[in-house]
């Protein structure tokens, strides 16, 4: 290890934060501690974070790091930086946070979604720009703070994501990448600028955003006081922070779309990434970058994890909840749950859309509610599945990953019984870290391509021929249940 590459990794998670570091291979040799923040909630529908707290959390984290390599002896070659897409604040003209972080899951911004759904071709714009009008987006947010926090808005003379705030503090400059730019609603991804229509129509200025002139562009010669701080991080090279979903599908080998990964932690998602000149966005995913290189495409769930979490929480389930699991057959519990108690993001994007169970009676067990809520997760990927299959084409195998599905092995094999595919779970524990230090690793030339670097797979989960028809089924019943709940006349 004394004469491999070392690039220290931060990872700013949707509830925590952690610093790795990583050999020229994409090896963990250090691991911090994770540091948890706070997010504040509103009874309507807010979602917050105190910036200051984030930072501070930054800090102590990057602190832990820096205090293991001074330990080794040793200067790594670069920092590397992910945090999860979406987050957006206001600086003021003194680059002083002028509002707080505004997390995806806020939805206080669907009714300025609406409003620009009838003011502007939602269509036309998705083609360009490959996002929707919805809370999770930039443009619902602004449109919002206009309207309902004008003095927050009023004082706010630039707008970011985290990890350019970061840069803003470290350097004095917000390197920006176009990862994270992407992902904005802002981002016009083929043509890899901002969308100059929908600046217009926001009245925005592109001084108000990232400058481009340092967009991709590595920052180094930290300011004094935290060139003091982190000595052996004071000159090396920073690198901009990219999407933590970009970061995941490099991180468990997924960098072609012959795999899609399938990721189940608080929230979801299903990518995959790719290299063409031109992509064209299929209805109902999303269309993000991982690098001027690559795109990313895929949907999301706003409810992953959180379902289980929930039913875990709310009901009594037995010490051998795993195992009861496991022998209940798909579908046998005669329930139809649609698991949107966060609202909606993919694929029909109804933020105002609620989590429901039907079919329950007096012997209704705890078991069989978990059961039919994993499998309702397991049908939304399968609606993503879809799409992403219709236009890449199927995939050799879907690769696991996140903690939720360590929870269940029987989760994993539901996943494979929708999806109709092979799922291998992923052994790498870190992915989204992991992915930013590969990236940084190709940045450098340490390694000519992505796929260089190996990475862990353990089980494969075959999905079970006697249980197409039965899922087949149990999306349809979905289906049914959520036009009657949702759809318009």
């Amino acid at each position: 290890m004394s004469d491999s590459p070392l690039v220290v990794s931060f990872d700013a998670g949707t509830t925590s934060v952690k610093t790795l570091v990583f050999d020229g291979q994409a090896r963990p040799v250090i691991t911090t501690t994770s540091i948890g923040y706070d997010l504040q909630t509103t009874s309507d529908g807010g979602v917050e974070i105190q910036a200051q707290d984030l930072f501070q959390a930054a800090l102590q984290s990057l602190d832990q790091a820096h205090q293991a390599l001074s330990q080794l002896g040793r200067t790594p070659n670069a920092v590397a930086m992910c945090t999860f897409w979406h987050s957006f604040l206001g600086l003021d003209a003194s680059s002083r946070p002028s509002t707080p972080i505004l997390h995806l899951l806020d939805t206080r911004s669907q009714a300025a979604a609406e409003q620009l759904k009838r003011e502007l071709d939602e269509k036309e714009f998705h083609t360009r720009v490959g996002t929707v009008f919805h809370p999770s987006y930039w443009p619902a947010k602004m449109l919002w703070l206009r309207t309902e926090r004008p003095e927050l808005f009023a004082a706010s003379a630039k707008w970011m994501s985290f990890g350019e705030y970061l840069f803003e503090e470290f350097f004095g400059q917000a390197h920006a990448a176009t990862s994270m730019l992407s992902a904005t609603g802002l981002w016009n991804s083929n043509e890899q600028r901002y969308d100059g229509a929908l600046l217009q129509h926001l009245q925005l200025r592109p001084e108000q955003l990232a400058d481009l002139s340092l967009l991709d562009q590595p920052a180094s010669g930290l300011k004094p006081e935290y060139a003091k701080r982190w000595p052996l991080f004071a000159q090396i090279p920073w690198f901009p922070s990219i999407g933590d979903g970009a970061a995941n599908n490099i991180g468990c080998g997924c960098d072609t779309p012959n795999e899609f990964a399938l990721m189940v932690g608080t929230t979801g998602a299903m990518r995959a990434v790719f290299e063409r000149p031109h992509v064209d966005i299929p209805e109902g995913l999303w269309c993000y970058r991982l690098d001027p290189r690559r795109f990313v495409l895929g949907g999301a769930l706003s409810n992953g994890g959180k379902v289980f979490e929930w039913v875990m929480e709310r009901f009594q389930m037995p010490g051998d909840w795993e195992q009861q699991l496991a022998q209940t057959k798909p579908g046998s519990h005669g329930l139809t749950v649609l698991p949107l108690f966060a609202g909606e993001r993919s694929t029909k994007w109804r933020a105002d859309a609620r989590g429901a169970i039907t079919g329950l009676n007096l012997n209704t067990t705890p078991v069989e509610i978990l059961a039919a809520s994993l499998e309702s997760v397991a049908l939304r990927f399968r609606l993503l599945y879809e799409i992403l299959a219709e236009r890449l084409g199927a995939p050799e195998r879907v690769i696991a990953t996140g903690e939720a599905l360590r929870r269940s092995t029987v989760w994993t094999q539901m996943m494979a019984d929708a999806l109709g595919r092979p799922v291998v779970a992923s052994l790498e524990k870190e992915t989204s870290a992991r992915g930013a230090a590969m990236l940084v690793l190709e940045r450098l030339g340490i390694v000519k391509h992505l796929s260089e670097i190996p990475s862990a797979t353990g089980d494969t989960y075959l999905p079970r021929p006697e249980y197409a028809e039965t899922y087949a089924r149990l999306l349809e019943e979905q289906k049914t249940l959520y036009r009657r709940l949702f759809d318009t006349p």
